[in-house]
């Protein structure tokens, strides 16, 4: 359906239309120049395109027909909101996090300057009267993994209809209580929001679905491990990207099938990437929706991305939930213990993710390690200091990379880049 099919939807929902499509087009021109103008991409990418392309049309279509049918939609801003619960409940959840700058000047007109562009981003839209899930939505769900998170959670809940999950900032005997704790209370507001009581039956199918789901991502990062990758880092993203858009059932099929794709790429050789590109591993903050920038940069410098050490990338996926039928407050317990898994910057000590970037950068044969950052963001920047102290001894090359969403500082990056690149 084209743009101008849906304008009836979107003023219906109070949006500005005419600076809705500003948008749209703007993040319309980034994916053509970013994503779809790569050479020798998988032919069942243009899923996952649509994925994209349609997040504004037919997904909100979809949504607002399951509300008339009496379905209940929240939205996220992360990684760490247990998702089998929702699907458990029947709540359909889709991430509002935004990667566009067309937005921040109307989040700054409230907002700081001088704070995360993700959160300024995703407000933005919702300011300017241009994101379409903000008058659909039964429920927004924050969490506290940041300052900038907190403080913008305590703004928003005093207009709308807000659960805030406390996230631990240490992994002890009595964080994991307070974080268990935690899931139980969001348990607790969607059976409130839906009217419905959580079963070990749905929850153990949810669990299952969720399962299908990380390891089909798993699946999908194992072909980029191939010394001729059958597809782009740019590419995985978009992928990702839809993981944290699209009905988990549906995708979970259409991620199989381009799965299929892979392997018999793999088996005829058929690569994205020159013999002599060196591989990259991309690792900190997260690419949302809107934002293929240092993927971009990275991949037309002549270099792979092989791996992203990110939520929109093994942070999500990484560790199952046990699928033991049980009590219900076992399975509660397995989903807090998988979640904790996470290895977020906010937590504090973080050993176990520079263990990780190493272990990963070994897996995926990396030549070196982008550190990206996203401009104000204190946790991932600091922590940067002791991930590349780690990859300096195993004699693994890394650059970080601070940046936002803005095209200004595109030719700089694309300079140093390409000089790391030589180096690597």
């Amino acid at each position: 359906m084209a743009m101008r099919e849906y304008e009836d939807m979107w003023e219906t929902l109070g949006l500005d239309v005419e600076l809705h499509k500003e948008v749209l087009n703007s993040i319309g021109r980034n994916f053509q120049e970013r994503v779809l103008s790569q050479a020798n991409r998988p032919q069942l990418m243009t899923y996952f395109d649509e994925v994209i392309h349609n997040a504004h049309g037919s997904r909100v279509q979809e949504i607002i027909g399951f509300k008339k049918d009496g379905g209940k939609f929240i939205g996220t801003f992360c990684v760490y909101v247990p998702e089998e619960i929702a699907i458990a409940l029947g709540v359909m959840l889709v991430a509002l996090c935004a990667g566009t700058a067309f937005s921040i000047p109307y989040a700054e007109r409230v907002f700081p300057r001088d704070i995360c562009p993700l959160i300024k981003s995703t407000l933005g839209l919702a300011f300017s009267r241009t994101c379409p899930y903000a008058p659909i939505k039964d429920m927004a769900v924050g969490e506290t993994t940041c300052d900038a998170k907190k403080k913008a959670w305590d703004v928003l809940a005093k207009k709308a209809n807000f659960h805030i999950m406390e996230v631990p900032q240490k992994k002890g005997n009595a964080d994991k209580e307070l974080w268990y704790g935690e899931v139980v209370n969001f348990k607790g507001r969607l059976e409130e929001l839906t009217g419905n009581k959580l079963e070990t039956g749905s929850l153990s199918r949810a669990i299952k679905l969720m399962n299908r789901k990380r390891s089909a991502l798993s699946t999908l990062y194992s072909f980029r491990k191939a010394d001729a990758p059958p597809i782009s880092g740019t590419d995985s993203l978009v992928v990702m990207q839809a993981a944290l858009n699209d009905d988990a059932e549906r995708f979970c099929g259409k991620l199989g099938e381009l799965n299929e794709e892979l392997e018999e790429r793999v088996l005829r050789g058929t690569t994205v990437a020159d013999g002599e590109a060196k591989r990259i591993m991309v690792a900190g903050c997260p690419s949302v929706m809107g934002n293929w920038k240092i993927h971009h940069l990275i991949e037309s410098s002549g270099a792979i991305v092989v791996c992203d050490e990110t939520c929109t990338g093994t942070r999500y996926f990484e560790n199952l939930v046990p699928e033991e039928d049980g009590a219900l407050d076992v399975q509660l317990r397995a989903i807090a213990d998988r979640y904790m898994q996470i290895d977020c910057s906010c937590f504090s000590p973080n050993d176990e993710r520079i263990s990780k970037v190493l272990r990963l950068a070994k897996e995926y044969k990396v030549s070196g390690v982008v550190q990206y950052v996203l401009q104000y963001c204190h946790g991932y920047n600091i922590e940067a200091i002791n991930i590349a102290s780690a990859l300096k001894r195993e004699g693994i090359p890394t650059i970080k990379i601070e940046t936002d969403y803005s095209e200004e500082d595109t030719g700089q990056l694309k300079t140093r880049i390409e000089a790391f690149l030589e180096m690597s």
